[in-house]
């Protein structure tokens, strides 16, 4: 099998899952992360899975068994039951209706696979073994989250926020892939990893300008986003 790579937009799409267990729980908890709304059917809910419904208005419980007619609607359907004959017939179901379906430990019922993951802020590393060994691609996932540390979710935040400046400026944007390959080239990612505030800005001034300091730049990124700062401090803080 031979696995098209893709990474999918499901935010506010509304999925399925099937299952109140620990292995449904997982799911529900990547798919909320990514923004879904969920519907949960089972006859039986985990505590887990309460708390996340307690907590939370995108998700909904129907506690009862699965039926065809639960797919309606829907963007993509999870199984994660123990009763294989039922993780078969939602295949079954999804397949009639062009749905997109994962059944959790039984790749060859699925019309996608899940990898294994890693998430560093807005990077995103996605590991799989087309099935065939889903224990070494966790391992590989266990090595590189050694290899990427939580500076390049802060480098990303702060590329992200540079490119949105030039977009402001209207920048000719094949201009921008010259000016990116510099920053990378001499060594900001290192800036950022050894939190040299001082030395990022001057690079930024250097490539980019004056106004490009790494402060400014954070602070115009919350403000577009809304979202909480993402601070670069100084060296040895």
């Amino acid at each position: 099998m031979k696995y098209y790579p893709v990474n999918l937009n499901i935010n506010n799409r509304s999925c399925l899952v099937v299952g109140g267990g620990k292995v449904a729980t997982r799911k529900v908890e990547t798919l909320l992360a990514c923004g879904a709304r969920v519907t949960v059917v089972t006859p039986d809910v985990c505590d887990a899975i309460e708390k996340l419904a307690a907590a939370s208005d995108r998700i909904a419980i129907v506690r009862r068994g699965y039926v065809s007619s639960d797919l309606g609607g829907h963007f993509m359907v999870i199984g994660a039951t123990s009763d294989m004959p039922l993780n078969r017939r939602i295949s079954a179901d999804a397949e009639k209706k062009n749905m997109l379906c994962n059944i959790a430990d039984v790749p060859e019922v699925c019309n996608f696979i899940l990898p294994a993951v890693i998430r560093r802020g807005d990077l995103i590393i996605a590991v799989s073994t087309s099935g065939k060994s889903p224990a070494f691609a966790k391992k590989l996932r266990q090595d590189l989250e050694i290899t990427f540390g939580q500076e390049y979710a802060r480098f990303l935040d702060l590329m992200g926020a540079i490119r949105k400046r030039l977009l402001c400026e209207k920048h000719d944007p094949e201009e921008h892939k010259d000016l990116f390959e510099t920053l990378i080239d001499r060594g900001l990612l290192a800036l950022v990893r050894e939190n040299r505030k001082s030395d990022i800005d001057q690079l930024l001034s250097e490539v980019l300008g004056d106004d490009y300091a790494c402060e400014n730049l954070m602070a115009d990124k919350v403000l577009q986003e809304s979202g909480p700062a993402v601070s670069i401090p100084e060296a040895g803080v």
